[in-house]
């Protein structure tokens, strides 16, 4: 069943009391006005907490919980698994950053290294017997939990007309679109790493290859159903961006602002400063700062 604005609603009261409401920063560069959405300070370094925290919180409490991920989407169940006294499991590809998977391991969840790329892990997480699986991105709750970022975005600063946000399955794009009021949504990409903008071109998912600096934050090779029916239903411009222009974003990020964050967060800045945003006053999102 696909989530509505009131499921944004009922997961922004249901996760608030484990998760931060996270700050705008206004500022501007070389003159141009910018809104910045700070998630990267967000309880386990990026919004995959909200969507984790809503799913586990949502219906009867699970014994245990597994999932597969890239990295980001297993910090935030870990962490909010931790918070609740759930046990997980996380499933990871071989190649995840050290740093995530240290932190995965800290946070107190079992990890399990399995495969070259996300969806070989998610394949065999889905396998494991016993406990309740969560979805990195295609999941109701999941999706309505991404979508508390923008929905403090709007109630923050209401005149944004579009909110920016990276995109690798389309998880926290698809909860943008429920909680932003007809205001436009842009997901960025990187150039070799598009599942959302292959399938709304294509007019529905396809598989693609993942060949980017950020594949381990928006490395899904397809886009979730769920994701796309809400994407492609809504007023969705797909950007894309390269990887020389993902790392010269994320280093200016920090020479400017002293904000560090992973390169898949610094994809909407990048085509922000490539003047690919057809906004006039957009937010864009700085999802995570697991590098």
């Amino acid at each position: 069943m696909s989530p509505s604005p009131a499921d944004v609603a009922a997961a922004a009261t249901r996760v608030a009391p484990h998760v931060r409401r996270t700050p705008l920063f206004a500022t501007e560069v070389d003159g141009r006005p910018l809104l910045l959405k700070l998630e990267h300070l967000q309880r386990s370094g990026s919004f995959k907490m909200r969507g984790a925290t809503n799913a586990l919180l949502s219906g009867e409490r699970p014994d245990r919980v597994v999932t597969a991920s890239g990295g980001n989407h297993g910090l935030g169940v870990a962490t909010a698994a931790a918070r609740l006294g759930v046990p997980a499991t996380v499933y990871v590809p071989e190649a995840v950053p050290e740093a995530k998977a240290r932190r995965i391991e800290a946070a107190g969840a079992k990890l399990v290294r399995h495969g070259d790329t996300y969806a070989e892990a998610a394949a065999a997480a889905r396998a494991e017997q016993g406990g309740r699986y969560l979805h990195a991105y295609d999941q109701p709750e999941v999706v309505a939990g991404q979508g508390t970022v923008a929905a403090e975005i709007v109630a923050d600063a209401p005149d944004v007309d579009a909110v920016v946000v990276a995109a690798g399955g389309g998880g926290l794009a698809a909860g943008t679109s429920l909680a932003i009021g007809g205001r436009r949504i842009v997901t960025v990409e990187p150039e070799h790493c598009r599942a959302v903008h292959a399938a709304l071109t294509a007019g529905g998912p396809v598989d693609v290859g993942v060949d980017s600096v950020a594949a381990s934050a928006l490395g899904a090779t397809r886009i979730g159903d769920l994701a796309f029916a809400l994407l492609d239903a809504a007023d969705t411009v797909p950007v894309l961006v390269s990887d020389a222009e993902i790392l010269a974003a994320r280093d200016l990020l920090w020479n400017e602002f002293r904000l560090r964050v992973e390169p898949a967060a610094a994809a909407p800045f990048a085509a922000w400063l490539a003047d690919r945003i057809p906004a006039r006053n957009p937010c864009l999102v700085l999802c995570g700062a697991n590098d």
